[in-house]
């Protein structure tokens, strides 16, 4: 049976949840405590590390409650507050895998070596990759390589760490001027060597470049990246081309790094088994060890982002330097932090800085597209996704969905023309997607071009095959089927429709309008009631509140329409 990965880096993912073990004593701030608490139900580290400040302060050798106070601390990456209360924890008898990190993790910024060598001989341990990675770290910053790589090689020859083992023996190998080592080990098959990944490649091309290898480092990079156009990517196959070696910096400098990259990596290759609070401990200490590891910093944010910590991830995205190749993926993640948190005009400000700085980057107009489009800002949408389209390539992989999003956004500008195009064009590239198919479907259909209902019916139905639980998609197969006049048929799909969004005003709206068409008045009323109830737009609810008092059939005769008339559909029996 698979060894899981929560089992050899010893997750523990309770820790990472803010609530008392054990009983709080008299607390003369029971206020600060119990709003700590509701905080650290929720995972919202700023608010209770402010409160768990306040609550210690009143009950300073509370073990429990110190416990939790270093946990939140190190939830906002104020690892230096953290440790500060994880000695005298310690000292009392208590034991914390979250004060462990916080202490590795200050020794490690330090570069106080033997600190790490005596927590993890005292007993006070974070993990058997860390405390392994950590150790042998520390031996190449007190210049004992021979006895990292041994026990880089012990952490490779355990079951589950090989891959991980053997990329930071790598990473020292190349720190020592061993070139030709750590290019031997890139080399060797991921069964036994290490799993490709983009830090990985970027690593083994840099090293390739030193060697004088360019003519391979030229392939790797082409099979790695093919046309990504991203910096770091474009910078390092800049350097390649032209036969020099990349001025990026390595992906591992100095020992303090190596621990660093460590924790990151463990929050990385851990996402999915332990849940985002825990994984944002790891982060913030892989944070502070290198504050200057823009890798560090937006893997931090976009844990934040996860946890709804909007503001924070913002503020942590804004950390990445502005020469550094990462600086606009850290930026369109500020953006995306600023939308969330409610702030769209920041986010538009920031993206549109964005297009300007890096004019040659065609995701920053993509990502300025999104946001417009979300705020219903259409033609400024359209416009972000044409220069998006002019700045890639015809074979890049993202075209389909700028197309489709600028459909969209021509769609609700009323130029069906345009739409249409993008829409077909988008399927010409991706022709199977059921999003783009839905949407030209029903789109032809809530038009009204009859002539197009038997294409249209086609789309949506091979849509609903390949996405059957959108209620979106099942409702357009219900409309088709309303607008052909076969009322009966919709029946089925519309109320299944209902069933997957019960939420949503316009299918609620949609069979109601069903139900009135083969006679089942009474239940169309209601339907249209509870429509009315998810506060549809205004101009939808003063239809369906028209429809409530007179019927549809006389809101179809104010309107001057006709609805389609009854077709029986032959089943063959």
């Amino acid at each position: 049976m698979p060894t899981r990965l929560s089992t050899v880096f010893r997750v523990s993912a309770c820790a990472a949840t803010l609530v008392l073990a054990g009983p709080i004593a008299a607390d003369p701030n029971a206020g600060a405590y119990l709003a700590a608490r509701q905080a650290g139900l929720i995972g919202d580290y700023p608010a209770a590390s402010g409160y768990f400040r306040d609550a210690l302060l009143s009950d300073a050798n509370n073990l429990a409650l110190m416990e939790q106070t270093i946990t939140a601390f190190v939830g906002t990456g104020e690892i230096q507050s953290a440790a500060s209360i994880s000695r005298p924890f310690l000292e009392a008898g208590g034991e914390s895998q979250i004060a462990n990190i916080a202490l590795m993790a200050q020794a490690a910024r330090a570069h106080e070596w033997d600190a790490i060598f005596d927590l993890i001989e005292a007993g006070h341990e974070v993990g058997p990759l860390l405390d392994g990675i950590s150790q042998a770290w520390a031996y190449v910053g007190k210049g004992d390589l021979d006895n990292a790589l041994l026990r880089l090689d012990e952490i490779i020859d355990t079951p589950g760490l090989r891959g991980f083992g053997q990329q930071h023996k790598a990473l020292a190998l190349a720190m020592s001027g061993d070139l030709e080592g750590a290019s031997a080990i890139y080399d060797l098959p991921a069964n036994v060597g290490i799993v490709p990944t983009r830090a990985s490649v970027v690593a083994h091309l840099q090293i390739l470049c030193q060697l004088g290898e360019f003519e391979r480092a030229a392939g790797i990079s082409e099979r790695a990246f093919g046309n990504d156009p991203e910096p770091e990517i474009a910078a390092l196959r800049g350097a390649i081309n032209a036969r020099e070696i990349p001025d990026l910096g390595r992906v591992v400098s100095t020992p303090s790094e190596g621990v660093s990259y460590a924790f990151k990596g463990l929050s990385d290759i851990l996402a999915g088994e332990a849940n985002e609070r825990y994984l944002l401990l790891y982060a913030q200490a892989a944070r502070y060890i290198a504050p200057q590891d823009a890798d560090a910093q937006i893997a931090t944010a976009r844990l934040l982002n996860a946890l709804d910590q909007y503001d924070a991830a913002a503020q942590t995205f804004a950390q990445v330097a502005t020469d550094d190749p990462a600086y606009h993926s850290a930026e369109i993640g500020r953006a995306e932090a600023l939308r969330l948190a409610g702030r769209p005009e920041q986010a538009i400000e920031v993206l549109t800085q964005l297009t300007r700085s890096h004019p040659e980057l065609p995701l920053s107009h993509a990502s300025l597209g999104d946001i417009y489009r979300r705020e219903e800002q259409f033609a400024q949408a359209r416009a972000s996704y044409t220069a998006a389209l002019d700045g890639y390539p015809e074979t890049a992989p993202i075209r389909w969905w700028l197309l489709y999003s600028r459909g969209i956004s021509n769609e609700r500008l009323d130029d069906w023309n345009a739409a249409e195009s993008d829409f077909r064009a988008a399927l010409a590239l991706n022709p199977d997607d059921p999003s783009v198919l839905n949407y030209l479907g029903y789109s032809m259909v809530d038009r009204g071009m009859t002539e197009n209902y038997d294409e249209a019916l086609a789309m949506i139905e091979k849509a609903v095959a390949a996405r059957p639980d959108s209620g979106a998609i099942v409702d357009s197969l219900a409309w088709v089927y309303y607008k052909l006049g076969r009322y009966q048929d919709a029946v089925t799909p519309m109320e299944r429709a209902a069933e997957l969004a019960p939420n949503d005003p316009i299918l609620s709206d949609h069979l109601g309008d069903v139900y009135w068409m083969v006679g089942r008045d009474v239940e169309a009323h209601f339907q249209w009631r509870r429509a009315l109830s998810f506060e549809p737009e205004e101009a939808e609810a003063e239809r369906i509140r028209r429809k409530l008092q007179v019927g549809l059939d006389a809101v179809y005769a104010e309107e001057g329409a006709s609805p389609a008339p009854a077709v029986e559909v032959a089943t063959g029996d």
